[in-house]
């Protein structure tokens, strides 16, 4: 009897151990699709590449898919020719219309998806919208996470993003380990919209302290300051944020962060602004007091009328502070 339990357990074990390499292989001959390759997608894309993964792009500029190529991925012509070759697919674009044009536009992803594809959209928009898109590639057979990123240009360029990731749990562990080649964290948020619900929440903290961090140097510069030691020992203070140490919006303080190149890449001020006025929504579905985020949004709107800022990294609120 025994000796019946030790074969049957060892037979089990064989199963478990040829089914796991199954999966593993199957994995390891996957394509994964990457559509967006602007400040942020580009180098996910890239990061995928160097990986040794499979990958075939799609953007709309020729330039930014030429420099994928020349990478080593392959490229398609449309959303729906990525989804027609890949077994994942990862989107990375500005806003919920323009998500909504790559899965349901013409020649988009939905018109070729195949059963079983994992698909995971890492763009920050409207969370009602991404659960309508849930649901329509749920409907297709496949399966949808939200898994918008944290960290900026230098975290995308680095593979050190935060994914914060809404969806079924049971494939969580298969999303994972794809979104482990472009980032340092990976946190199941909960069901769909979930992870957009955090970054929602993340951005609007994020621009209420850029704010406040370009409105606190611009201050004391004028006071006589010198910005990069007021910075420094605001980076060792109570006041320390992201925003300071990380990401500091004067000009010269910190080498390779957009500020020091006239604002040039990094995260849009058309792009924050969009984000305050999700976070606006969605702080009204909660019923949710924003005070300072509704000031935060203003603040932009006013920064974004004149379109040479808009187009800039939203660290330029410094500039348009120090310019009065």
């Amino acid at each position: 009897l025994q000796h019946y339990f030790i074969q049957s357990n060892l037979s089990s074990m064989a199963v478990c151990t040829r089914q796991l390499l199954h999966q593993l292989s199957a994995r390891a001959m996957s394509t994964v699709g990457f559509i967006g390759l602007g400040n942020m997608g580009a180098p996910m894309a890239r990061n995928l590449v160097k990986a040794g993964k499979e990958v075939v792009v799609y953007d709309v500029s020729e330039d930014s898919v030429s420099s994928l190529r020349s990478a080593g991925a392959g490229v398609a012509a449309s959303p729906g020719e990525v989804a027609a070759t890949s077994e994942v697919i990862v989107s990375m674009v500005p806003s919920s219309p323009h998500v909504q044009a790559v899965y349901t536009g013409s020649g988009g992803v939905l018109s070729a998806l195949k059963p079983g594809t994992l698909c995971i959209d890492s763009s920050t928009i409207d969370p009602a919208v991404s659960k309508e898109i849930a649901s329509a590639v749920g409907a297709a057979g496949a399966h949808f996470y939200d898994a918008p990123v944290s960290g900026g240009v230098p975290a995308a360029e680095n593979g050190a993003l935060t994914f914060m990731v809404g969806g079924d749990e049971a494939r969580f562990g298969e999303v994972k380990s794809w979104l482990d080649h472009m980032g340092a964290n990976v946190i199941h948020c909960g069901g769909n919209g979930n992870g957009l619900v955090v970054k929602l929440c993340n951005n609007m903290m994020l621009g209420i302290s850029m704010i406040g961090a370009a409105e606190t140097l611009n201050m004391g510069v004028g006071m006589g300051m010198d910005a990069q030691l007021l910075s420094q020992i605001l980076s060792k203070s109570t006041a320390r944020c992201w925003s300071i140490d990380t990401y500091n919006p004067v000009p010269g303080v910190l080498e390779g962060v957009p500020a020091s190149r006239d604002y040039q890449g990094g995260f849009g001020a058309s792009l924050m602004l969009k984000d305050l006025g999700l976070a606006e929504l969605m702080a009204q579905s909660a019923g949710a007091e924003c005070v300072l985020g509704a000031m935060a949004k203003q603040i932009y709107t006013e920064l974004c009328g004149n379109e040479e800022l808009a187009a800039k990294d939203f660290g330029v609120i410094f500039k348009k502070l120090s310019a009065k």
